[in-house]
């Protein structure tokens, strides 16, 4: 992640929202255009008052589900789209790349396209002759660049696109998606490039679905969804909300907070020693106790747990059928107890979903998502990424 001290705003968006008209019947003549001169339309939202700002030298990261606006967000903010409200304040040259194939075309040479993109960029002829072989050298083109870009892979228009993008010396720089296409060892070299950016101190916006990607180089956050700012902060924090967003698509566990049929009444971790707490050192046991009740009989319900990391890494779970505990039929109240025999954690935060279920997962009772945590400190005896129980053994021969 960049590390420079950050000054004035780049990128300004203030109380930005963005309509589109869709119409439900498009006439297919003059004659149905002239007759039918009143089309129904709807109203779509695209974004919804969506203000944020980028200060110069930072590098900031645009997520949420697909549909949420982001790659609309970023039309904007580079000048291709006007917002139907609110303003876009940017600061020096922009560079985008929205597409895989934006501002190519399709009969011209690779050789033209990039003096084209150049151009559109705001780069003069001259300095398009001065950086061409830097451009081709980087996208790894010289032996197709003078062949028509419509016989290229999308691979080659990414490499092509990426390469005239950051080689126009933009203050700022937008990429849709971009990182994430292409070979594995093009995306390591555009990578590369970002980060060689952000020690130069320039300003970067992207859109991504890639939470790893997030956490690796952007300084914030901003998560939509449906239009609108959910979340903006600090990496881990918002791709956490994130993924949490995006686990209430799974229809096995619902989101909801379930039917209430068995309800979690109360909820707690400690350690052996039966003092509640919070902070665990490797290899110390711990226990998750539940307190449950059901509001209706209910035959054969699933008490589960997971953990998750920090980095809203899944890393364990399990529950009471796995552990050959079973309630034929569960009525009045019930304290269930989980005894983890031995953190393998080294250090960090983890969180905890409880979670109450009919055995085919397709019913859930209550779900309570990620709402107890406890710490791992490290020892100076533990180092590595697990901790392993080891006894140390010697004889005389």
């Amino acid at each position: 992640m960049a590390t420079s001290t950050f000054g004035v705003a780049a990128v300004a968006v203030d109380g930005v929202s963005k309509r589109f008209r869709l119409y439900r019947e498009r006439p297919t003549s003059l004659k149905e255009r002239v007759v039918r001169f009143r089309l129904r339309a709807d109203d779509l939202w695209a974004l919804q008052d969506v203000s944020f700002e980028v200060p110069e030298g930072s590098t900031l990261g645009l997520i949420g589900p697909n549909g949420s606006g982001k790659t609309t967000l970023l039309k904007i903010i580079a000048g291709i789209l006007r917002p139907s409200s609110g303003s876009v304040m940017t600061r020096g040259r922009i560079a985008a790349l929205l597409a895989l194939a934006a501002g190519f075309h399709p009969e011209l040479t690779g050789r033209e396209n990039v003096y084209l993109n150049a151009s559109i960029l705001g780069l003069s002829r001259r300095d398009t002759d001065r950086l061409f072989d830097d451009i081709v050298g980087f996208a790894e083109l010289e032996d197709f660049v003078d062949n028509q870009v419509k016989f290229y892979s999308s691979g080659m228009y990414v490499r092509l696109g990426f390469a005239v993008a950051v080689h126009v010396d933009p203050a700022i720089l937008l990429v849709d998606e971009v990182l994430a296409v292409g070979d594995i060892a093009f995306q390591r070299k555009c990578l590369d490039k970002v980060e060689s950016f952000q020690r130069e101190g320039r300003t970067i916006v992207f859109v991504t679905h890639a939470p790893d990607l997030v956490l690796r180089i952007c300084d914030r956050v901003v998560l939509l969804n449906k239009g609108r700012v959910v979340r903006e902060g600090q990496p881990a924090e918002v791709v956490r909300d994130f993924r949490r967003l995006m686990a209430r698509q799974d229809v096995a566990y619902g989101w909801d907070e379930g039917t209430k049929e068995v309800e979690i009444v109360s909820a707690a971790i400690f350690g052996t020693n039966g003092g509640a707490g919070e902070i665990f050192s490797p290899g110390d046991e711990l226990i998750i106790q539940m307190d449950l009740k059901a509001n209706a009989p209910v035959e054969d319900p699933v008490v589960s747990f997971a953990l998750h990391d920090e980095n809203n890494n899944f890393v364990f779970g399990t529950n009471s059928d796995w552990r050959e505990v079973r309630i034929p039929v569960f009525q009045g109240k019930y304290r269930l107890q989980f005894l983890l025999k031995g953190l393998p954690f080294v250090e960090g935060q983890y969180f905890v979903t409880l979670g109450v279920h009919s055995r085919d997962s397709r019913k859930v009772y209550h779900l309570q998502e990620q709402r107890y945590s406890f710490h791992v400190v490290k020892g100076e005896e533990n180092p590595g990424a697990v901790f392993i129980p080891v006894e140390c053994r010697i004889e005389r021969l």
